[in-house]
């Protein structure tokens, strides 16, 4: 162990003094190597990895800081690769990462960089089984990538072996000092041999980490390629202001309304992370959770359909986010903002990766305004305001991507068989080619859950307007338009029957994406739904109820325009209530005779208790 050293003032580059005409073939780095790089379509060094691996490669220490998705890893990468080609048998270089993500994550660049490693690249970390990784250890694998828990059950097992260790990587070393790792952190190094090189990398340096600089790296070049360890400029950063009570609302309205890739989605707990996840679902949007309760495979299985481009949406918790690297995230939404912000730079960095463009969009509840303010003025960059997506907007977005998968679609002109059937259909149809093309499209709306009204509301809804002043009523004041938020308040509880049931394939997540998208209706004012064969009831607030069959008395699923009305006993007991003619409305009066609320006897059965439902 090297004996403790003063850290110099750390040396600044940033991006625009990097040479412009640098290539990775200005570094003496081995031809098979750059022939790599060359493959994987890398073609000038980001500002850390030319600042970073001359140094690596004269064999000094360094210490980079650089934001998340600066290239860190070819920084380090490179030049381990380099120093360990042709030595002899044995653990030679040593990666530390603070999750099992990132561990996967790190490994799989270095197979990339050095495609006849093959093997040679162990990753261990906890979760996985011990066998595979200590037959690894036990042949001398020369890259050992792994998180600081596992590495210490290895070494204190006698599988690890670190005497002919020549290099060692501490990678995201703030996230580890955060996580807790910071001392099995030092007790690695401390069996390090004497001599070894050390690379620490990390977004921030706090004390605890310039006390272990001094103490274990010997004279390190100190590396800063930007202004600001925290430096998000490369990222759209944006707020809502949203209730606690609708941020779910909100989600499902900016997931629709925004132009954008795969989504990540930040969630403060475990429990919630599932709850939003399971809630997207049922609203038509493909989404996974991804937290530390997870078991290894599951984690894994998430990770591969975020790759491939078979799931739209990931909710995480900030543990299990870290090491997530994938090029089309285009937006990462922060449903509570982070305690600080540190943490907030690594949550949107996992979008805007290596040059390319992101969006990072935080829902502000009024409580955490104090901490919207503190962050901007850390990272002294204001986070522009935006609107909770109208249904106008909603309705924009979803025709612009239909235009543009009918386009693709064209593009492809294979059309045969569907002519075919088209041919089949027309001689079949009644109507005229107009009212068919209607009827496709109805059933393409209800599939995918398009906005088709003529004129959706051009407002966002009322809950995502700033609090207004109080105002004197007027006399001549025209009513207002429902408040659902408000309506939602009421202790009396009714059933709101839709008679289309489970013969016609309806699922509870049907009818809550038909009552929140179509009729406007927040999901925290809809209570239970059952679905018999023939029909559908949902419980909700009775004055919501009112409003709803006022206003929107008609639902529109599974291709059927259903007339909603308030539920009855006779409608329980013998069939849904016979269709109303057409021109005609649903009072909408609570108080009928034919009327049920929820739990209440049912009526012309006086001392009856309420018939239990299934």
């Amino acid at each position: 162990m090297q004996p403790p050293r003063s850290l110099k003032p750390m040396a600044s580059m940033n991006e625009q003094t990097t040479p412009p005409t640098m290539t990775f073939a200005d570094f003496d780095l081995d031809p098979a190597l750059i022939e790599a790089i060359s493959t994987l379509g890398f073609e000038t060094p980001t500002p850390i990895q030319a600042a970073a691996i001359p140094p690596l490669l004269a064999g000094r220490d360094v210490i980079g800081r650089a934001r998340t998705g600066s290239g860190k890893t070819a920084a380090f990468g490179l030049p381990l690769l380099q120093r360990i080609k042709g030595s002899a048998q044995g653990t030679r270089a040593l990666v530390l990462a603070p999750t099992r993500e990132l561990a996967l994550q790190v490994s799989d660049a270095l197979r990339g960089f050095a495609t006849d490693l093959g093997d040679n690249v162990q990753t261990v970390y906890g979760g996985a089984a011990y066998g595979p990784q200590i037959r690894a250890l036990s042949h001398g694998v020369p890259v050992v990538v792994g998180t600081p828990g596992r590495l210490i059950d290895h070494l204190d097992k006698g599988t690890l072996k670190l005497d002919a260790l020549e290099i060692v990587v501490i990678d995201e070393a703030d996230e580890m000092l955060r996580m807790g790792f910071i001392e099995d952190v030092e007790r690695l190094l401390a069996a390090t041999p004497p001599g070894r090189q050390v690379a620490l990398f990390s977004a921030t340096m706090p004390p605890e980490y310039q006390q272990l600089a001094r103490k274990y790296l010997n004279d390190p070049v100190q590396l800063q390629v930007e202004t600001s360890a925290l430096t998000t400029s490369h990222i759209e950063q944006r707020w809502v202001r949203v209730p606690e009570a609708h941020k779910l609302d909100a989600l499902v309205r900016v997931l629709q309304a925004e132009p954008r890739g795969a989504a990540l989605v930040f969630a403060r707990t475990r429990v919630s992370c599932a709850e939003v996840a399971e809630a997207l679902v049922k609203r038509g949007i493909a989404a996974e959770p991804l937290h530390g309760d997870l078991t290894q495979p599951a984690r894994e299985r998430v990770l591969a359909r975020l790759r491939d481009q078979s799931l739209d949406v990931v909710v995480a918790t900030d543990v299990a986010s870290r090491g997530i690297d994938v090029e089309h995230i285009t937006h990462v939404i922060n449903l509570d903002l982070p305690t600080d912000t540190e943490s907030y730079v690594h949550r949107i960095g996992r979008t805007g990766r290596a040059g390319r463009e992101g969006a990072a969009i935080s829902f502000v509840d009024p409580s955490e305004q104090r901490r919207r303010y503190q962050i901007n003025r850390r990272l002294k960059a204001e986070m522009q305001e935006m609107q909770v997506p109208s249904e106008a907007d909603i309705a924009a977005r979803q025709r612009a991507d239909l235009l543009a998968a009918l386009e693709a679609t064209t593009a492809e002109a294979r059309f045969e068989e569907v002519e075919v059937y088209l041919a089949r259909l027309r001689e079949a149809w009644i109507g005229d080619d107009a009212g068919l093309a209607a009827a496709l499209l109805a059933l393409l709306s209800a599939e995918r859950r398009l906005i088709i009204k003529a004129t959706p509301n051009p407002a966002p809804p009322s809950w995502a307007q700033p609090p207004a002043r109080p105002t004197r009523p007027s006399a001549s004041s025209a009513p207002r338009a429902p408040r659902w938020d408000t309506l939602g308040a009421s202790a009396d509880e009714v059933e709101v029957f839709i008679p289309i049931g489970s013969k016609r394939g309806v699922r509870p997540g049907d009818i809550v994406g038909a009552l929140t998208h179509g009729a406007g209706l927040p999901g925290s004012a809809i209570g239970r739904v059952h679905i018999t064969e023939w029909g559908t009831f949902v419980s909700m607030p009775e004055a919501v109820a009112v409003q709803l069959l006022e206003h929107a008395p008609d639902l529109f699923l599974k291709g059927h325009k259903a007339p909603m009305s308030l539920a009855t006993e006779r409608a329980e007991r013998n069939g849904p209530p016979p269709r109303r003619k057409p021109g005609t409305r649903p009072t909408g009066n609570a108080g009928a005779p034919h009327a049920r609320r929820k739990g209440a006897p049912p009526q012309g059965r006086r001392g009856s208790a309420p018939r239990p439902r299934p």
